[in-house]
C-alpha cells in the first residue's frame, strides 16, 4: 500500500490482492506506559486550520504499526487522510464533535490506567471492489461514508461480542471503540480501535501461564476476523452484486439437489450391480453399522474403508458421466463460477489452498457414498450372491410396468441468461411408484435393492424438508432485517 498524495485516489484494475483485507494488531498498556504513550493520543480535537504533518508519498509495505501512530498526534483524525470536519465515529454517532471527542479520550485514558489492551484492526479495501458496490466513484471521488460507517459499527459489536472468550466488556458501557475512514492511500481504510475500560479479572480473559500470565489476553482468533470480513462484504454488497452470489449458490444447490434425489433411480439398473457388488465386498463386515467415508476423501487411499471409498468414487463417475452429467456438468461449471467470485474478493489462491468448488464436490460425493453404504446395511452377505440376476430381474420388471413412460425433470439455468430459456427435460427416469409392488419377487435376507432406494428416497425426502424450513426461516430473517433497515433510514430522514 502506498500513500497517493491526494484524497480518494485509490488504484483500479488490481487483480491479485484481496477485495477487503482486515489485519488486527494490539498494543498494551504496559508497553504504552513504558514509551509515555498514552491511548487518547490517537485522537484529536477537530481543527482544520491546524495541518497534521504528515508524509503523502511516503512509500509502506503494510498498514502504519499501531505503536508507531501514537508517534503521531491525532493519527485518526489528521487532516491530510480525511475528508470530513468530524471524521471520528462511534457506536452512537457518525460523526464526533468536540464534546464527543472530549468523552473518548477520558474513556481511553480509563482504559489505559486499568492494564488493558487497545486493539486495532483496519478493513484495506480495493477501489475495484468499492465502484462494483456503487460506494465510489472514481470520477468525483466521492465515496458513500455513511453506508461505510454504518457497516462497520455492526462489525465492531461482532468483534466486541465474539472475539474473545467471553465478550470484551462486562456491560454495554465496559468498552470505548471509534473508527474512521482515511483516504490518503492507492486503497481506502476504516480504522477501528477497541478497549475495555474496566480492569480485566475474569479468568478466562487474562493470560494464564507464560511471560505474560495475568495481562490480558490480546490476539482475536483469525476465524472470528475472516468472519468479520465476510459479515462486512455481504452487507456492503450491492444488490446487483448480491442477487449475482446468490443465482449462483441458488444454482449450484438446485443441481445437488437434482443429484440427490435422482441417484438412487439411477443406481437401479444392471449397468451399476457388478460395481455395486464390488463395494459390498470391499466393506470392511465386522464395521458393519459403521460405514462411513469419514474425514478423508473418498481417493485418499487410506483407512479401513480405503478400498469401498475407492470403488465407491468411480461409481460415481460413471454415475456423472452417463445418466446424471447434464446435472453434474452444470453443478460443477456454476461451482466454478463462484470459485471465480471468490478469487475477485479473496485476491489470488496460496498453494494447497482448496477451491470453493472442490469443497462443495467433496461434499456431494461424500453424501451420496454415505447414503449408499447406509443402506447397504440392510443387506446380509449371502443376499448378493446372485446380484447381477436379481438386478436384472429387478429391471425387466420395472420396464415392463414402466414402458414409455417418462419423468421430467426441469434443468436449472448454468448462468443468468439461461434463465429466459424454456425448461428442458434432463434424463428419461425409472418411475419409483413402478418399484413398489415387485419387492416380493426379489427378496434379500435383510433387504432387498429396491427397498434400499425406498428407504434412500424417504430419508432424501426428510433431509429436503428440513432444508426448506432452514430456507423458510431464513427468507423471514432477511424480510425482517429489511424492513428494519428501512424503518431505520425513514427515522434518520426524519
Amino acid at each position: 500500500m502506498a500513500k497517493t498524495g491526494e484524497i480518494a485516489a485509490f488504484a483500479l484494475g488490481e487483480k491479485k490482492t484481496a477485495m477487503v483485507n482486515l489485519p488486527a494488531q494490539f498494543v498494551t498498556s504496559s508497553t504504552a506506559d513504558m514509551k509515555g504513550q498514552k491511548y487518547s493520543d490517537l485522537v484529536d480535537y477537530a481543527n482544520n486550520s491546524e495541518k497534521t504533518n504528515d508524509l503523502n508519498n511516503e512509500s509502506m509495505t503494510d498498514l502504519i504499526d499501531l505503536k508507531e501512530q501514537f508517534s503521531k498526534p491525532g493519527y485518526a483524525n489528521r487532516n491530510s487522510a480525511v475528508t470530513e470536519m468530524h471524521p471520528i465515529f462511534g457506536s452512537d454517532k457518525l460523526n464526533y464533535d468536540n464534546h464527543d471527542i472530549s468523552v473518548l479520550r477520558k474513556d481511553l485514558d480509563e482504559a489505559q490506567k486499568n492494564g488493558n489492551n487497545i486493539h486495532e484492526l483496519a478493513f484495506s479495501i480495493r477501489g475495484d471492489w468499492l465502484v462494483k458496490n456503487n460506494l465510489y466513484d472514481p470520477e468525483t471521488r466521492m465515496i458513500d461514508q455513511n453506508k461505510l460507517k454504518h457497516a462497520e459499527q455492526d462489525i465492531a459489536k461482532t468483534l466486541i461480542n465474539k472475539g474473545f472468550n467471553l465478550p470484551l466488556g462486562e456491560n454495554e458501557n465496559d468498552v470505548v471503540w471509534f473508527g474512521v475512514i482515511h483516504q490518503d492511500t492507492d486503497h481506502l481504510n476504516m480504522h477501528l480501535w477497541i478497549a475495555k475500560k474496566s480492569r480485566e479479572t475474569r479468568p478466562e480473559m487474562l493470560k494464564q501461564e507464560g511471560k505474560y500470565k495475568g495481562q490480558p489476553i490480546g490476539v482475536i482468533p483469525l476465524e472470528v476476523i475472516e468472519q468479520a470480513k465476510r459479515q462486512f462484504r455481504k452487507q456492503l454488497m450491492s444488490s446487483q452484486e448480491l442477487r449475482r452470489h446468490q443465482e449462483i449458490l441458488k444454482g449450484v444447490g438446485g443441481f445437488k439437489k437434482e443429484i440427490v434425489e435422482t441417484a438412487p433411480d439411477n443406481l437401479l439398473n444392471d449397468r451399476h450391480a457388478k460395481a455395486i457388488k464390488q463395494i459390498y465386498d470391499a466393506l470392511p463386515q465386522d464395521m458393519k453399522g459403521r460405514w462411513q467415508v469419514g474425514n478423508v476423501h473418498l481417493t485418499a487411499g487410506k483407512g479401513r474403508m480405503a478400498k469401498a471409498n475407492q470403488l465407491t468414487n468411480q461409481l460415481l463417475d460413471d454415475l456423472f458421466d452417463k445418466e446424471l452429467k447434464p446435472e453434474y456438468e452444470g453443478f460443477k461449471s456454476l461451482a466454478q463460477e463462484y470459485d471465480a467470485i471468490n478469487i475477485e474478493d479473496q485476491g489470488v489462491m496460496h498453494k494447497g489452498q482448496r477451491k470453493w468448488s472442490e469443497n462443495k464436490e467433496d461434499e456431494l460425493r461424500k453424501r451420496l457414498a454415505n447414503q449408499l453404504y447406509k443402506h447397504l446395511e440392510q443387506v446380509e452377505d449371502t443376499s448378493l450372491n446372485d446380484i447381477d440376476q436379481q438386478m436384472s430381474e429387478l429391471l425387466s420388471h420395472v420396464k415392463k410396468r414402466d414402458k414409455g413412460g417418462n419423468v421430467d425433470r426441469t434443468k436449472i439455468a448454468s448462468s443468468p441468461e439461461e434463465k429466459k430459456l424454456a425448461s428442458k427435460p434432463l434424463i428419461n427416469n425409472v418411475n419409483p411408484n413402478t418399484t413398489k409392488n415387485i419387492g416380493d419377487q426379489m427378496t434379500l435376507r435383510g433387504g432387498s435393492f429396491n427397498k434400499i432406494s425406498r428407504l434412500w428416497r424417504q430419508d432424501i425426502r426428510a433431509e429436503t424438508n428440513v432444508e426448506r424450513q432452514f430456507l423458510r426461516n431464513q427468507k423471514k430473517v432477511e424480510q425482517d432485517k429489511a424492513q428494519e433497515e428501512y424503518e431505520s433510514s425513514i427515522s434518520r430522514g426524519m
